[in-house]
């Protein structure tokens, strides 16, 4: 993983100095609240619903074990013990005092990490696929090209005062793990015909208020044009995105109006002047920072194999835990571990300072000190020795964080909602956990398969409702909580915004009608085979409005 330099050290902790000294001008009196707003967003400072937040910055989703145990740290020292893991591969605490904030960051800046533009209108975390590195169908591990676009982009002058935030995915593998498409630029490592590195670049994606999929406007970029060609989207979208109204700022609302034709010459015409500039990137820098992110000396572990089917005979909890959440890796003596926060009838996404340092603790003595963040709010260890998997699992269960649930349905997405969130209209995380206990069964989860449900509190989509198979939208509606549901939503290489179905349902029968849903597709798919969202997209949503609403109720609709 990358590690800072001088310059870096310096930069974040004068960004730090500067902080405390807003702070205190805050807390005297000096700054008011509207003052201080900006200032506090520009270093991951909200105010929510009882108190402030803290939003850190994870780097494309990649950790150390020291960095791990400064977060448990923080959790114990300075908030409620825990922290809670969010769909951008960030990290917030919920509960910090605001006067105790610049006390954070300095501990932060003394293991790497920041807090720096993950709020604002800015270019904010570069996220990656959560594998990257260690799986079997990467082309070229995405990390040094989110670090380069990091470096770039951080406190661009250009770029610190967008129309709106914008964010940035990479993926470098067959199969999308990082929702390339639903971001403002997407950007998916590919090789050509020649056997070069390059892009295909996807523009204007993005859930909230207006939901859409990226446009495709480069089939290839070549590795050295990056960030030329990044920096003539931002230029073209700084220039013309609308600034009159928040709602229709995005990029995604000018690739709508002007035409993802009509953006894409815009773009190549700003690219044109920019090409052969100090932009260009050169092999040498690309290969320096690609050394940082030189995949581990895997030592040969083939006695794993026979130990592992051993072990599966003998546990068949282990066995189940190692069938859903240890996938292949792509050297076979070895699994990549997803370590799932979704304990059935849990909050979505919280780990304890407890278990993150159980975790820290893991990954320094199986996983070559390493973990990585999802963005479906899950911890992995990417390189673990299949002989290994028996002494983790141990590890996991002692602290609570065995749940064999990794893609079913109660492997939850959900923002925090009412319960914390300013914004939201409605509650995510009781919703989450009833849905999580009425499905706990494991016969029940194996039963069903995979089937990604996803919570939003509001319209910003902050849990990707959007692009859940079962996505659930809370509203307001009269003074009272209500629940929209979308079907046939994917946010994969094949992404799909989901379809609303029919009118909303009150909190206490959110549940039943997932389970009435879930029970649809049990009894309409054609093999055991055939996951929710295939069938989905075979059959359409007529058949879940009926049993949803009644053949009349859902024509009405």
């Amino acid at each position: 993983m990358y590690r800072y330099d001088e310059f870096d050290q310096a930069f974040v902790a004068e960004r730090v100095s500067q902080f405390r000294d807003q702070v205190q001008r805050r807390l005297s009196g000096e700054l008011s609240e509207d003052a201080f707003k900006p200032l506090r967003l520009m270093n991951g400072v909200y105010l929510q619903l009882h108190a402030y937040m803290l939003r850190i910055a994870i780097p494309y989703g990649t950790l150390s074990s020291r960095q791990v145990r400064m977060l448990a740290h923080i959790g114990r020292t300075y908030d409620r013990g825990y922290g809670h893991f969010t769909t951008r591969q960030n990290l917030q605490f919920n509960w910090p005092k605001l006067s105790d904030i610049p006390d954070v960051l300095a501990e932060l800046a003394s293991v790497e990490m920041h807090a720096i533009q993950t709020s604002g209108n800015c270019i904010r975390n570069v996220t990656a696929d959560h594998f990257a590195g260690a799986a079997a169908d990467e082309v070229a591990d995405p990390r040094p090209y989110a670090e380069i676009l990091r470096q770039w982009s951080s406190v661009h002058p250009e770029f610190s005062f967008l129309p709106r935030k914008f964010k940035i995915a990479v993926t470098g593998a067959e199969r999308d793990r990082a929702a390339i498409q639903v971001h403002d630029i997407g950007l998916h490592l590919k090789k050509n015909d020649k056997g070069e590195i390059g892009f295909a670049v996807y523009v204007g994606g993005g859930q909230g208020r207006t939901p859409m999929v990226a446009k495709l406007i480069r089939e290839f970029l070549p590795e050295e044009d990056l960030l030329s060609y990044t920096t003539a989207i931002v230029r073209v979208y700084n220039l013309h995105g609308r600034r009159d109204n928040k709602y229709k700022a995005r990029i995604k609302i000018l690739v709508h109006e002007t035409g993802a034709e009509e953006l894409a010459r815009q773009v190549e015409a700003e690219f044109a002047n920019l090409k052969d500039t100090e932009l260009k990137l050169p092999e040498a820098d690309v290969q320096a920072i690609a050394t940082y992110f030189a995949p581990p000396a895997l030592p040969e572990r083939a006695e794993g194999w026979e130990n592992l089917a051993r072990w599966k005979k003998a546990d068949p909890a282990f066995a189940r835990w190692v069938g859903q959440n240890v996938q292949p890796h792509k050297n076979p003596d070895y699994g990549m571990v997803t370590i799932s926060l979704k304990p059935i009838g849990g909050i979505p996404g919280d780990a304890s300072d407890a278990q993150m340092d159980v975790v820290a603790d893991i990954a320094e003595e199986y996983a070559f000190d390493e973990i990585r963040v999802s963005h479906e709010q899950n911890l992995i260890l990417p390189h673990v020795a299949l002989a290994d998997l028996e002494a983790v699992y141990r590890a996991l269960v002692a602290a609570g964080l065995e749940t064999a649930n990794a893609g079913l349905i109660t492997d939850i997405i959900a923002c925090p909602g009412l319960d914390y969130c300013a914004l939201a209209n409605a509650r995510s995380i009781p919703v989450a956990q009833e849905i999580s206990r009425r499905f706990g069964s494991a016969e029940r989860q194996a039963e069903i398969g995979e089937l990604k449900i996803k919570i939003s509190g509001c319209i910003n989509a902050c849990g990707h409702h959007h692009v859940g198979h079962i996505g659930l939208l809370g509203v307001e509606k009269k003074g009272a909580e209500l629940y929209q549901i979308t079907l046939g939503g994917s946010g994969d290489e094949h992404t799909s915004i989901g379809e609303i179905i029919g009118r909303g349902f009150e909190p206490e029968k959110v549940t039943d009608a997932i389970e009435t849903i879930v029970d649809t597709y049990l009894g309409l798919r054609l093999e055991p085979s055939e996951t929710f969202l295939a069938a989905y997209r075979r059959v359409g949503p007529q058949p879940f409005k009926d049993a949803l609403y009644g053949s009349a109720a859902a024509e009405a609709a």
